[in-house]
């Protein structure tokens, strides 16, 4: 727990919380790239045609950038010596699907010549998980755009939410970004698509099992990862309808059938609770909580031209 706090306080004293998010509008490319979202969405659909985990791996991205220095795209920066965000752990696990659709994107969007350098790799990002979700069946939003690329990343900087931290710590750190209780569980709500490789989530099956989960479901997890599992074996996040965006991640909590702890503390602890099962209930309820939360996040660390750039190559800066 001391290390936590310790985290807590570190994330606070270096995270700018909002940025500029002011400079962000929605018709912000109207003129320099007219045809920016329907570029943006073709390349997607087109990465999403060729894999079948583009889509939960664009969003997480978004998610993993956003939520350490700020939707600036810092997390697609490569550095030679390892000391950028994508080398720490907690972002090992991001599969390079997810940068490869933002970086086809970024080639698609250049590729006109109205476009050409005029468009952020994070404003990139931003339209690529909205179309992720939206092309697997989910809710659609205005994406605010006007962001500016980072200049450089660390993987010092990172500190994101792990399924083994209680429930304060993880509302704490919604918190700090203006993110409400109903944000965090609505933000969730993005692990109806996607999966996690079993060592997420192992501590709950060996060597004894976690008594909130259904006993079938456990039986399923071990069979998809008996104790001496592969580094690669996974489970999808939503064993009901894992590769499309809907309501079934809370249906799942309500039956004991959330894969990751943390995922069941939101069922578990009665301040959540109430919202679990509304969400359950009401898929429209949770779509719109879901892209309200969504706008929030994308707000958060905006660079502008004074502390930003809009990167030619994703990877690197310019």
């Amino acid at each position: 727990m001391k290390r936590v706090q310790v985290l807590l306080s570190t994330l606070l004293a270096l995270i700018i919380l909002f940025g500029n998010s002011s400079a962000l509008k929605q018709n912000y490319y109207a003129k320099t790239c007219p045809n920016l979202e329907s570029i943006v969405r073709s390349a997607v659909q087109r990465k999403m045609s060729q894999s079948p985990i583009a889509a939960p791996a664009t969003l997480r991205l978004f998610f993993h950038d956003c939520f350490v220095r700020g939707c600036d795209a810092s997390l697609m920066i490569i550095y030679k010596n390892n000391d950028d965000e994508w080398f720490h752990p907690d972002n090992i696990s991001l599969k390079p699907s997810g940068f490869d659709t933002v970086m086809q994107a970024k080639a698609a969007v250049d590729s006109d010549p109205q476009c050409t350098n005029k468009v952020s790799c994070s404003d990139i990002l931003a339209l690529a998980a909205r179309d992720a979700v939206v092309l697997t069946g989910g809710p659609s939003w205005p994406v605010e755009l006007g962001r500016y690329d980072a200049k450089i990343t660390s993987r010092k900087r990172v500190f994101l939410p792990h399924p083994d931290y209680s429930f304060n710590v993880l509302t704490k750190m919604f918190s700090r970004f203006n993110l409400s209780m109903t944000d965090f569980i609505a933000l969730s709500g993005g692990h109806t698509i996607g999966a996690a490789t079993c060592k997420f989530f192992s501590n709950r099956l060996y060597p004894t099992t976690d008594v909130s989960m259904e006993q079938n479901f456990v039986n399923k997890l071990k069979g998809s990862c008996p104790m001496n599992f592969n580094s690669s074996a996974f489970t999808f996040l939503d064993t009901m309808t894992p590769q499309k965006f809907d309501n079934a991640y809370y249906k799942n909590l309500q039956q004991g059938k959330g894969l990751l702890a943390s995922d069941t503390l939101l069922f578990t602890n009665p301040r959540s609770r109430k919202t679990i099962n509304w969400f359950a209930s009401n898929e429209r309820a949770f779509f719109k909580a879901f892209t309200r939360a969504m706008m929030k996040l994308g707000r958060i660390g905006v660079k502008t031209a004074k502390d930003g750039e809009i990167r030619r190559d994703c990877r690197f800066p310019n």
